[in-house]
């Protein structure tokens, strides 16, 4: 019998949801010392402007702290405040000209945020201290006030590399870190084959891989200038050989037949030698019973090789045997949406529109100290940040917190013995425990906007705006007001565009990497590229992600159409790739390869899917997958099922639409 779904819809569970996680205690301490420092350092010298800029800068900092090795931290803390920096220099725009300059730095910024989290942080400070140059009344040239920006931008970014465990000062400590969660999700993703949690483990897989991906790529751009050192080059080949083993393990979750328990202990010895950077000792394979076992097994002992220290690898199969996993190539592949395409202009024009519009009504109700009302709006929009409605809801109940706290610190100083005029010191006290706390914080929005919002108000009464909580809580429900209308226009918002161009940049990824695995080597017998291979693989998997992250925020949307399912489609596209990286470990493995007629067709296939997605075909991609009979082979024939779920979901998007 079936039952009725009874549960809340979406987007009304999603205000409510919060990211789970330890506490992270190393924030908690660096925002401590962050914006407090640096607002009783300015204090005592009678700069109280300069010690606001530098907070601000300082609390950035805290927010986009984040764990991961010390490399990203430089890239995560140190390219926004040189934007935010940037953002002080440019915001000089006099009266209503501001309406015009803060457009055109939104637009820029919103489609910016595509391109991944870096660009997306500098270009919130890029916009948001623009607006804080245009709108805020401070005293002073506008390089002098960039100048205690990037102090304070430099302080945040001094204590994340400081402030860390003892161990995190190790050589590559940040690194093995990341390859060695690459093996506990691969671990995880064993234990799930033949689950129903085995697309979650899989998915997990591939945030672990991203992760370990991105940090490699930090080492190899921002590392001393020579040659590259023997630990460099051992964990290249580390990452190759988790590589090897995540593509086999998506087998397995393809294949769905559970691995013996003595098994599962393997990745885990792995990612304890790779913190450790030590060998892992005996490892137990799987009796290879079938292509994906097989694959696995001869992943486990090239994995013996890539972490045994001493040459020609003693005391493991020798070379002879199996070779050595090729360490990843150095080369930078782009990371996110392309900020130019169709993306990055739906985000940059609702971001640039939202922004211009609060803009103009800021200076219609304030004559000075306006930049609340574009800064409010400048956070709501973001789309990278959530679901509108839930950022709203969020927004509004923490800015009523933040300023009701702040209204009880004037009450709670008296009773501290300050008297009615108690100066800078209990503020700084104030912007101490806020920074203490955004940390916790940012594990809800709510949370995070209420810390921010009195750590902000602290800020501009210590600048010499003391009825600055007066007016905040009514700009951000203006804000949140008309962010839900302008964010709501229908030519502001196209799901098409932010959904179905990711899912369409995904199929084409798999597209490439599926033309890979199909193609018939040359006369002269030339070996596949097992690195090319790879790294197709991996840009379809991302690309995957960010589609369905797009797809899971979208569904959340107050206006969701139920009939839009675009979730349904990223999660066909998922499987595809799927069985894609199945059918590269079977034909690896010595089964008879599909016909070059039938592997151009699916090839095609898939691309006739991606530009339907797209926009960019009609009922052509019907016929190209009819054309497909990929008979006798299990990988192809639910490629094809999947392609065939992917144009049904698109004719329901399409008669939606309509």
């Amino acid at each position: 019998m079936h039952r009725p779904d009874t549960r809340a819809p979406d987007w009304l569970r999603h205000p409510l949801a919060r990211q789970p996680g330890p506490l992270p205690w190393g924030g908690v301490l660096r925002g401590a010392l962050g914006m407090g420092p640096l607002l009783a350092a300015a204090a005592a010298c009678g700069r109280p402007q300069a010690g606001v800029l530098a907070g601000l800068a300082a609390m950035f900092g805290s927010i986009n702290d984040r764990p991961g090795t010390a490399r990203s931290a430089a890239a995560l803390v140190g390219v926004p405040a040189l934007a935010g920096a940037a953002g002080l220099l440019i915001g000089q725009a006099p009266g209503w000209w501001a309406v015009a300059l803060l457009a055109a730095v939104g637009a820029v910024c919103g489609a910016a945020s595509v391109a991944g989290p870096v660009s997306s942080a500098a270009g919130v400070q890029l916009l948001v201290l623009t607006a804080v140059g245009c709108g805020m009344p401070m005293a002073g040239p506008a390089w002098t006030k960039a100048g205690w920006y990037l102090l304070g931008g430099g302080w945040a970014l001094l204590l994340r590399l400081a402030l860390r465990p003892p161990p995190a000062f190790r050589r590559l400590h940040g690194e093995r870190a990341a390859v060695a969660a690459v093996f506990d999700a691969l671990a995880a993703a064993l234990r799930a084959v033949g689950t129903p949690g085995a697309e979650p483990a899989r998915r997990g897989l591939t945030v672990a891989l991203d992760r370990a991906d991105e940090a490699l790529r930090l080492q190899r751009l921002l590392r001393r200038p020579g040659p590259r050192r023997p630990d460099e080059l051992r964990l290249d080949e580390r990452f190759a050989a988790a590589s090897a083993l995540c593509e086999a393990s998506v087998a397995l979750l393809w294949e769905g037949e559970p691995l013996p328990v003595r098994v599962l202990a393997g990745p885990h010895r792995l990612a304890e030698a790779v913190r450790r950077d030590t060998a892992p000792g005996p490892l137990s394979v799987p009796v290879a019973a079938g292509p994906a076992r097989s694959a696995f097994d001869r992943a486990v002992l090239a994995a013996g090789l890539a972490f045994d220290h001493r040459p020609g690898g003693t005391g493991t199969p020798g070379p002879e045997q199996f070779e050595r996993p090729a360490p990843r190539r150095p080369r930078r592949t782009r990371r996110g949406a392309d900020p130019a395409g169709p993306v990055g202009r739906e985000y940059g024009l609702r971001v640039g529109a939202c922004v211009a519009v609060t803009t103009a009504l800021a200076l219609l109700l304030h004559a000075d100290h306006w930049y609340w009302l574009p800064v409010t709006a400048a956070f709501l929009v973001k789309p990278d940040y959530g679901p509108l409605f839930s950022r709203v809801v969020n927004r509004f109940v923490g800015t009523a917190a933040g300023v009701l706290l702040f209204a009880a610190l004037g009450p709670v100083a008296a009773a501290a013995g300050y008297g009615p005029a108690p100066g800078p010191w209990p503020t700084v006290v104030a912007v101490a425990l806020c920074g203490a706390l955004i940390a916790p914080a940012l594990r809800h929005f709510a949370l995070q906007t209420a810390v921010v919002t009195l750590t902000v108000l602290a800020f501009v009464s210590a600048g010499g705006d003391t009825q600055a909580a007066a007016s905040r809580l009514t700009d951000t429900a203006l804000a949140c007001a008309v962010v839900l209308v302008v964010g709501h226009l229908p030519r502001l918002v196209n799901t098409r565009a932010r959904v179905g161009h990711r899912c369409a940049e995904a199929l084409r990824h798999t597209q490439r990497y599926l033309h890979d695995v199909l193609a018939v080597p040359g006369p002269a017998g030339a070996p596949d590229d097992p690195a090319r291979r790879a790294e197709l693989r991996r840009q379809a998997y991302r690309a995957l992600a960010e589609a369905r992250v797009a797809a899971e925020t979208v569904r959340a949307e107050l206006l969701a159409d139920p009939g839009r399912d675009w979730l349904t489609v990223a999660l066909c596209a998922e499987r595809i790739a799927d069985a894609a990286t199945a059918c590269a470990i079977r034909l690896a493995h010595g089964l008879e390869r599909p016909d070059e007629v039938t592997a151009r067709r699916i090839v095609a296939a898939v691309g006739a899917v991606a530009d339907v997605l797209e926009g960019r075909a009609g009922p052509a991609a019907g016929p190209a997958v009819d054309a497909v009979d990929p008979a006798g082979c299990r990988t192809l024939h639910d490629i094809v099922t999947e392609l065939h779920g992917i144009r049904r979901r698109e004719r329901a998007l399409a008669g939606a639409a309509g």
